[in-house]
């Protein structure tokens, strides 16, 4: 066999790896943006709601009296939770804007997707205090 065909051959093969790894890579670039574009999936619904509620527990952290408020109106029955948590915003409006725009990602989720992301007790809350 000649030097001439040996290089021929390597080049060949060359070609075809390159052109296998190119088009590869070109498959993945197209299919990777369509397995992340599904904004309602398990993963995207759940990772909005912790994100949410990692915000609103730090800032609640931050804020003591907002704190306070939300954990007594864990202890009391829905009607004086919400007279709770109404009176202590309604006295401190942009703690309610603030924790408002907090958990807002939740509702719009809720709303693209068509779908719950809450329990059923926890949906009314959030229902209830969004709607100021």
């Amino acid at each position: 066999m000649k030097f001439s065909d040996i290089q021929a051959r390597r080049r060949i093969v060359g070609a075809c790896a390159a052109g296998s790894l190119l088009g590869g890579l070109a498959l993945a670039t197209i299919t990777a943006p369509s397995a992340m574009a599904d904004p309602c999936s398990a993963s995207e619904l759940s990772g909005t709601v912790s994100s949410a509620t990692g915000s609103a527990r730090a800032y609640l952290d931050s804020h003591p009296g907002a704190n306070q408020a939300v954990t007594t109106a864990f202890s009391q029955p829905r009607d004086q939770a919400a007279a709770t948590l109404r009176g202590y915003f309604t006295a401190n409006p942009q703690e309610y804007y603030d924790l408002r725009g907090i958990l807002a990602p939740i509702g719009e989720k809720q709303s693209q997707c068509n779908v719950p992301v809450l329990s059923p007790d926890l949906a009314s809350a959030y229902s209830q205090f969004m709607a100021g």
